[in-house]
């Protein structure tokens, strides 16, 4: 899985026009979340990896970011429940669990860009 792959665009992001192409995607640490003053978390992607494990995707003004650990790797939960504990702290907006399809490979048909499941968890709003 590919954390910036296109078929990941966040629908929050594509109703943004000035929004950052995902690609630009940056690491961030939780110590560096703790030390950004009046830090609000637009958008928390949970993506779905193989292998029942999860990473966080972080949209702060307007830009993605990575949740990683201190030597730049990413950061992997065991359960959404797991990374929304780990980010209570934290003014969190809308969060949703986006878990790709793999449904043509597992028949047998070439792999296909089908855009992921996306499912609201929460939300100020909801």
């Amino acid at each position: 899985m590919i954390p910036n792959h296109p078929s990941l665009v966040s629908p929050w992001v594509a109703h943004h026009p000035s929004r950052t192409n995902e690609s630009k995607t940056v690491r961030i640490t939780l110590e560096e979340l703790r030390h950004i003053p009046d830090l609000t978390i637009h958008l928390l992607e949970i993506i779905s990896l193989e292998g029942q494990q999860y990473m966080a995707r972080l949209v702060i003004d307007e830009e993605y970011h990575l949740l990683s650990d201190a030597r730049s790797h990413t950061r992997l939960f065991r359960s959404s429940w797991e990374i929304q504990d780990t980010l209570a702290s934290f003014s969190i907006v809308a969060t949703e669990v986006v878990h790709p399809s793999a449904y043509h490979e597992m028949v047998g048909m070439e792999p296909a860009d089908i855009k992921p499941m996306r499912i609201r968890v929460q939300g100020r709003n909801s």
